[in-house]
């Protein structure tokens, strides 16, 4: 098939050379490249999406037009901000999409997925997720191999969801870490941001089991467990007492996890929830708060029963 992948950062590139591998014609296009995307499309049976939450709306309006047949591949992981109103939820990447391009089949790439290790040749799995079973079932001939397997799921707002939410708490755990909390602490922090994560699912209302497979705990573990992640890097960093300024000026991409922060943040006063782990990220990002305040603050919160996302 031919694949043009719109992105050419680590993801983007990644899974462009996993499809080239099984012998897909590639076309890798970012505007430093400097082809004109409606050209760089023109032969497309798949478009991949790998570029940061705020463009994608920008680069959905520019291909309209796009023949019906042609299969979208979201693997942006976000929300977007200017949705979320009182009586609306901030769309998802793939929503952003399908709005624009209501006759196409969309998919969800989403799962542990560290662009740094796939490089290295070491194994992952992924999950493709679609209400359009066959095109997910696409995904899995186009990219699965002996070292990156592809699991089909039909529920593909949970999986997006959950890899929109986990970078929120993967910023608290990198802080908890450049703290030198400790294990104990960054277990518990962790778990009960699972807990956060299923919360604002109901209101999306997901199937639940999406939060315990590859997208939900699965990308989770990765994501908090690693130094390749950017959204960890971002919390270990503060942390360690550098300001977001710093950090952002020396981060090699975007940690996604800093614009949905500020999305679930408003979302929270919109809903009337309390999100305890992304308030105090979203304090420490605004400068309101320190790293020893925000978890002396969640250590602090009066106890309850365990199953409860309180």
């Amino acid at each position: 098939m031919h694949i043009t992948v719109i992105g050419a950062g680590a993801w983007g590139s990644t899974l462009a050379a996993l499809a080239a591998e099984n012998d897909h014609q590639i076309t890798l296009w970012s505007r430093r490249l400097g082809t004109p995307l409606l050209e760089a499309v023109s032969q497309a049976d798949v478009i991949l999406c790998a570029i940061s939450m705020q463009g994608v709306r920008e680069i959905s309006a520019q291909l309209a037009g796009l023949a019906s047949d042609v299969i979208i591949l979201s693997a942006t992981k976000g929300l977007d901000l200017a949705t979320a109103t009182v009586d609306t939820l901030p769309l998802l990447p793939s929503q952003l999409w399908q709005a624009a391009f209501p006759d196409n089949p969309i998919v969800v790439l989403s799962g542990p997925n560290l662009a740094t290790e796939i490089q290295q040749g070491l194994p992952a799995a992924t999950v493709a997720a679609s209400d359009n079973l066959a095109a997910a079932k696409t995904m899995q001939s186009i990219f699965s191999s002996h070292r990156f397997r592809v699991y089909a799921n039909p529920d593909r707002i949970g999986v997006e969801l959950c890899g929109a939410l986990k970078n929120v708490i993967a910023i608290a755990v990198g802080t908890c870490d450049g703290l030198n909390l400790g294990t104990n602490a960054k277990s518990a922090l962790i778990t009960r941001g699972l807990a956060e994560m299923t919360k604002l699912g109901s209101l999306w209302q997901i199937e639940f089991s999406t939060f315990y497979g590859l997208a939900g705990l699965g990308d989770l573990m990765a994501t908090c467990s690693s130094a390749f992640s950017r959204n960890y890097q971002v919390g270990y960093a503060l942390g360690q007492g550098q300001t977001i300024e710093q950090i952002l000026h020396n981060l090699q991409g975007t940690a996604e996890g800093i614009n949905t922060t500020a999305v679930l943040l408003q979302l929270a006063n919109q809903q009337q929830i309390e999100l305890p782990i992304a308030q105090q990220v979203g304090q420490l990002l605004n400068h309101t708060t320190t790293p020893q305040l925000a978890m002396q603050t969640l250590m602090e919160r009066q106890v309850g029963i365990e199953h409860s996302p309180d």
